[in-house]
């Protein structure tokens, strides 16, 4: 029987720049792959090509760098189904493991002890129609709903979801981030400011630090 292996874009070795634990030392693995096109996406070089990697080759390079935080991330992660498998074996290792996914795929097969960052997709997104709802019950308190906004009706459809969705209900974090380059962070936080939200407004620390260069 064969070992499990995954289609890899890149493995690196960075900063956190965005959710909670924004800053820390981080190993990112990159999957490749999307479904989705959101017009905002800075990674469309992982929507295809890629390398065929191992599993344990993954593990092994993932412990070269000596991290204590993994992010999962694509493209869109879930889009391989073996994805399950990469996230369970690296919370096995003792790493404290994330996923980034899109929200358009199900997560009801995702490993409790993964942090499920979640990206529901915005009217300016293009791609509203492919958040799958059903996602929502299935979150655990540690996880956390991120939105990026790309203008003002971005913001009055995200105020309208995290009640209708009762969002704080389920994650502990929701995460507002403008959109790069179509509207300001200072705009974004006068707006959460004004309407008293309880959310974590958020910047991609790694942008200021290396620009859009991949492999950070």
């Amino acid at each position: 029987m064969s070992e499990t292996s995954l289609r890899i874009t890149e493995i690196f070795h960075s900063l956190q720049g965005e959710t909670s634990t924004t800053g820390l030392p981080t190993v990112f693995v990159r999957l490749t792959g999307c479904p989705l096109r959101c017009g905002y996406c800075d990674t469309a070089y992982a929507f295809e090509g890629g390398s065929k990697i191992a599993l344990s080759e993954i593990l092994q390079i993932v412990e070269g760098y000596g991290a204590q935080y993994v992010t999962v991330t694509g493209g869109e992660p879930l889009a391989q189904p073996q994805c399950i498998e990469l996230l369970a074996a690296l919370c096995d290792l003792g790493y404290r493991v994330s996923l980034e996914t899109s929200g358009a795929m199900p997560v009801n097969d995702v490993d409790s002890r993964v942090v499920k960052i979640l990206d529901l997709k915005t009217p300016g997104s293009g791609e509203v129609s492919r958040n799958l709802y059903e996602n929502i019950p299935l979150l655990l308190p540690q996880d956390e709903v991120k939105f990026v906004i790309c203008n003002r009706q971005d913001y009055d459809w995200c105020c309208l979801k995290i009640d209708e969705l009762r969002l704080s209900e389920y994650v502990s974090e929701i995460l507002f981030s403008p959109s790069q380059g179509e509207l300001s962070p200072k705009q974004l936080a006068e707006w959460i400011l004004e309407d008293k939200l309880r959310v974590r407004m958020q910047l991609q620390t790694h942008k200021y630090v290396w620009g859009d260069q991949p492999g950070h």
